[in-house]
């Protein structure tokens, strides 16, 4: 038998008997709160455990963490926190209410947020005057809802009729519902935050993304304060890691808790979450919608969201002042969904796929929903025709790791393998088959650790090979472009400083090579420009006709003409320089030097004296000639002597 782990939130309206029904089934009683109790209504989350099983498709358990949220329209924040991340919902209608304005924007939120599977309960059957006239009543109103084929179990708590069918009901459902996804990102968004005596800082939510375990290093955001975790709780039972979809309880150390004395403490809102994960954004890109179940509506939740409206954002626990901004000004009307961007007062911690509401300022109306399409991103391209395009790819695709993959790359250029994708619900091994199916297809290539958008690395390739190109064109005499030029010049173009070592590493593959600083064609050779040509082939004619006694420095080179001439022939090598005044063709130094090596080999040592006919010039020559070679490790001199070094 297999066991799984899923989180379910109730839904619906104020005193329809949600809490009472979630004891029931679970026999605790999740109004928790002394004012709960007193005023009879549900006013923050509460929580308990169900076991359920099924011997259909094949035997299973399924362990199920409830969250009981209120439904009284003054507390429709803390509502929302308690159902960012739940599989499943138990959507609550009372037969001698039937449906209210809580029950409908109940089911807005739960649709905004992506919840698909709901069973529905309509509760109170014993008070209802005509049982078929009210399943008839509630089947139409879930009409064009995510939920019109849920099943309703009609259910009494005074006379326990529906509570086994309702769980039978639950687990028939559970049974054909995915498991919470493990994508190796663990993320616990905060509903609780206290202290217990002996202990220390406990927080709860609800796990969604990957595992946490004892003793593991982790940060809470968005502050981005690190803590580690002590020890960890499934339904008060301690474990040693805890996974997807399941309510867990977290025992922190080197965290305290928020309190108006301490306002920089854990509590709810934050994420507890890994730190390779980056760190918290103020702009999040978006999509943005309104029901259409508004239309021709009255409610103040039809009313449109206009560009640049102060918004409350509800995304995990927490809630967010935000303002909204259209990629093209205007407005949201129901029915409409629209890419739209989110800038908020202080960062928030999400990911690409997260699901949001949005909420008037005065958190009055729920005026829509959305998804993240980036959680990174840049308000100085938001209205850019490029960013448009990348924001509408996404918009189309959600679900589609390698068009969120493709659209990075298209966008930022070139991107850390490792960071592709990281703040989004992708795990390794999809972000990993969208990059290879990218690079088949000959839109991407993997350079260096890094994946680059194909056709901006053929530009950006052709950017440098034009520098270059230029440089030999400007001065042909230059050996090739300076590195730290080509680097100015393609700064603005690099997402991250080290590609210019890889982008010069791919050049050098391609028909390029690198000299030390500089870097030019392969092919490139050298070259006076036209003004000094003829000081060189002056300065070549006088070194050639005496090749081992050639005039001095100053002869050489008695003008500015000739002094650049030279340098020239001594940057490309042409010519060798022996100090200050002594300067051969390098054939002349290469004959030379094999005329020394040659004798040496033979006798063994010699002095200059001896070495002078052999080469066939003066002391004037022979003497730099002789400390060069020593400098250069092929001669070492002995006293008066000198020999091979070894």
């Amino acid at each position: 038998m297999t066991a799984s782990h899923y989180i379910l939130a109730t839904a619906g309206h104020v005193d329809h008997g949600k809490s009472a029904l979630v004891k029931a089934l679970t026999g605790t009683d999740p109004d928790r709160l002394p004012e709960e109790k007193a005023r009879g209504i549900t006013i923050d989350l509460g929580f308990a455990h169900l076991e359920l099983s099924t011997q259909d498709p094949q035997p299973s358990t399924f362990n199920v963490g409830i969250v009981d949220v209120p439904g009284h329209e003054d507390f429709v924040k803390n509502m929302v926190s308690g159902v960012g991340s739940i599989d499943l919902a138990l959507f609550v209608v009372a037969a001698d209410d039937g449906w209210m304005p809580q029950t409908e924007e109940h089911l807005q939120i739960l649709s905004y947020l992506g919840v698909a599977r709901a069973v529905v309960a309509l509760t109170k059957i014993d008070l209802a005057e005509a049982e078929p006239a009210s399943l008839a009543q509630l089947r139409e109103k879930l009409r064009g809802s995510p939920f019109a084929e849920a099943p309703i179990v009609p259910t009494s708590i005074v006379s326990g009729r529906g509570l086994e069918e309702l769980k039978s009901t639950l687990a028939a459902v559970l049974s054909h519902t995915p498991p919470p996804r493990d994508i190796a990102k663990p993320r616990l968004s905060v509903d609780r935050a206290f202290t217990l005596r002996g202990i220390g800082t406990i927080v709860t939510g609800t796990l969604i993304g990957g595992a946490l375990r004892r003793g593991q290093a982790v940060v809470i955001q968005p502050r981005g304060q690190p803590a580690r975790i002590r020890s960890l709780q499934n339904h008060n039972r301690d474990v040693e890691a805890s996974g997807p979809g399941t309510r867990t309880a977290l025992n922190l150390a080197d965290a305290d808790v928020q309190s108006v004395s301490n306002p920089g403490g854990v509590g709810r809102g934050e994420v507890i979450t890994l730190s390779e994960f980056g760190a918290a954004s103020k702009t999040l890109d978006v999509t943005l919608e309104k029901s259409a179940r508004l239309v021709d509506s009255k409610s103040g939740a039809a009313r449109p969201l206009k560009d640049g409206a102060l918004v409350r954002i509800h995304h995990g626990s927490g809630n967010f002042p935000a303002r909204v901004l259209f990629v093209e000004s205007g407005e949201l009307t129901p029915g409409q969904l629209l890419c739209a961007q989110l800038r908020f007062r202080s960062p928030v911690f999400a990911f690409a796929g997260d699901h949001f509401i949005v909420r008037d300022w005065s958190e009055q109306t729920t005026l829509g929903g959305g998804m993240v399409l980036d959680s990174d991103a840049s308000r100085k391209r938001f209205r850019m025709p490029a960013y448009q395009t990348f924001l509408a790819e996404r918009a189309q695709a959600p679900e589609s790791a390698l068009i969120f993959g493709r659209s990075q790359l298209v966008r930022d250029g070139a991107v850390l393998r490792s960071a592709l994708l990281l703040k989004a619900r992708f795990s390794a091994p999809e972000i990993d088959e969208a990059s290879k199916s990218l690079v088949a297809a000959g839109q991407a290539i993997s350079v260096g650790g890094w994946l680059a958008d194909k056709d901006w690395w053929e530009q950006l390739r052709q950017r440098a090979a034009k520098a270059i190109e230029t440089e030999h064109q400007e001065h042909p005499e230059r050996s090739g472009l300076a590195l730290s030029e080509l680097r100015a010049a393609l700064e603005s173009h690099l997402p991250a400083p080290e590609i210019f070592e890889i982008l010069v590493k791919d050049l050098c593959a391609i028909g390029f090579t690198q000299m030390g600083v500089a870097i030019r064609r392969a092919n490139h050779r050298p070259a006076l420009p036209p003004h000094l040509q003829a000081a060189g082939n002056k300065l070549r004619t006088a070194l050639s006709a005496k090749p081992f006694e050639p005039p001095s420095r100053k002869e050489l080179a008695p003008d500015p003409l000739a002094q650049q001439a030279l340098r020239f022939l001594l940057q490309t090598g042409e010519a060798i320089d022996l100090g200050e005044e002594v300067v051969l063709l390098a054939e002349s130094f290469k004959r030379s030097t094999e005329r020394i090596k040659n004798y040496l080999l033979e006798h063994k040592t010699a002095t200059v004296s001896e070495l002078r006919p052999i080469v066939g010039t003066s002391r004037r020559i022979l003497v730099p000639l002789l400390e060069r070679l020593d400098r250069d490790g092929v001669t070492l001199r002995q006293g008066d002597q000198r020999v091979l070094r070894k």
